[in-house]
This record gives structure tokens, sequence and C-alpha cells, in this order.
């Protein structure tokens, strides 16, 4: 999916995102359980970037439990920002936090610079089903590279996306029950058929070895998978001490 229509797609979701996908907070409220522990050892005063924030939801839980931490959200759809933005206003976050509305490679680098002034110094940052919209693997490559040059070494990435080989039978049955997972957000059978399509047409579903390597790449350490739900898959990786990310993507 290009960026104007992966931009105008959410930003006409915005209002009803939440919503929609309420009946699967299980699977949300796992996963931010799981990123809290993975983010656990970051200074109390460490400062996340949040790739495609859309909505804020990872930003709020993160924001809750460690009060004295500070956000950026990057998030193209401007709906999905407004909706972070009240979202933080309301939970009282608001004042740690900076929202860029456009892409990773659009925050400016010296948004990055921490107290020294040095470039890179994000101490972790979040991609949560943000790359698999990426159908190019070296585009893919180039979105994880922009944010490992955000990162400090050592940095800290948690990216999730939906992953799987799709050449398998093992793929085909783990993706009939998840469609039938996605099916108590919106049960209709028209809603079934465009989530198929759009996994075809939209949605890059990897192998996770295959993954693993666009991020290693890209300049990180080897990933660990730390969370699967479905045909969700959770990783963790630190940013090289010699990142191939160490310039911002272009």
């Amino acid at each position: 999916m290009d960026r104007d229509a992966l931009k105008a797609t959410f930003d006409q979701q915005a209002a009803s995102y939440d919503h929609k996908w309420s009946r699967l907070a299980a699977l949300r409220d796992a996963l931010h359980l799981l990123v809290g522990s993975v983010f656990g050892p970051l200074p109390a005063d460490a400062r996340l970037l949040c790739v495609g924030a859309g909505t804020g939801a990872e930003i709020a839980w993160l924001a809750a439990r460690f009060p004295g931490w500070s956000f950026t959200a990057v998030e193209p759809a401007p709906g999905m920002l407004a909706v972070c933005r009240r979202r933080a206003e309301a939970e009282g976050f608001a004042a740690r936090c900076t929202f860029h509305e456009g892409y990773v490679d659009t925050l400016p680098a010296s948004s990055a610079a921490g107290a020294s002034g040095a470039a890179g110094a994000f101490d972790a940052a979040t991609s949560l089903l943000v790359s698999q919209f990426i159908l190019d693997p070296q585009a893919r490559t180039e979105f994880f590279r922009g944010i490992a040059a955000r990162l400090r070494p050592g940095g800290l990435l948690v990216s999730t996306d939906l992953s799987g080989d799709v050449s398998s039978a093992a793929y085909a049955s783990l993706l009939e029950v998840w469609l039938r997972t996605i099916a108590s957000a919106d049960a209709s059978p028209e809603a079934r058929e465009q989530m198929l399509a759009a996994y075809r047409r939209d949605v890059a579903v990897l192998p996770p070895q295959r993954v693993e390597a666009l991020l290693v790449a890209a300049g990180f350490e080897p990933p660990v998978q730390f969370y699967q739900a479905g045909l969700i898959h959770g990783w963790f990786a630190r940013r090289a001490a010699e990142s191939a990310g160490a310039e911002p993507a272009r």
C-alpha cells in the first residue's frame, strides 16, 4: 500500500478505531505487559520514539507505568494523531509528549538529540503493526534503518508485525484461526473477505526469519522473538554499536 493510501485508510478509521478493536483488547494488553518488561531496565527519564503511534494506546500504557519517561509520537494520519493527542491530554501525560505528523523519515534528526545534543539519543522505540504495510523489502529495511539512526547505540526497538510462511500448510490453518479471532471484532462476511484481500494486496506477511534478517540488515543485533498471538509476532532488538542505521533514511 502506498503512503497516501495508507494515510487515508487510517485517517478514515481514526474515530472508531479503538472501539472497533476493543473486543481484541486481551491481545493488546498482553503485548503491552511484555513490552513493559522488555523496557523495564531503561533509565527513569528514558526517551521513547513511537513510530506509527496510531491512537496512542502503547504510549498511554507506558506513560502510566513509567511516569518519568517522555515520548515522541510519529503518525502520518492526522485523524489518528488527533485521537492520540486527546488521549494524552485526557490522561494527563501530554506534557511528556511530542507529536509529529508524518513518517519516521520526516522526523528531523535534531528531534533525536538528547541533553548532550548528540543525535540518535532515543533510548528505545516501538513499531507495532507498522512495517508490514511496506511491501518492498528494501524500503522496509530502510524504514527500520531510519529507526536505528534515531536510537542511541544499544537502544532497544520493539517491533510487531503479521508474520508467517504463507506457502505452508501451517500458515493456512493459522490464518483460519486468526480470521475467526478477528471476526469477534467484525463478524460480517464482507469484513472477512476484505481482510483476506488486504492481506494478499496490502500487507507483506513474511516468515519470521525474513523479518529478523531485515532488522539485522538495518543495523540491529539479532532480534529476540518475545511475543506471538495468532499471526502477530513481536521482537525486541538492540541497535548495534556500529549500526547500518547511522544515517537517517532518505
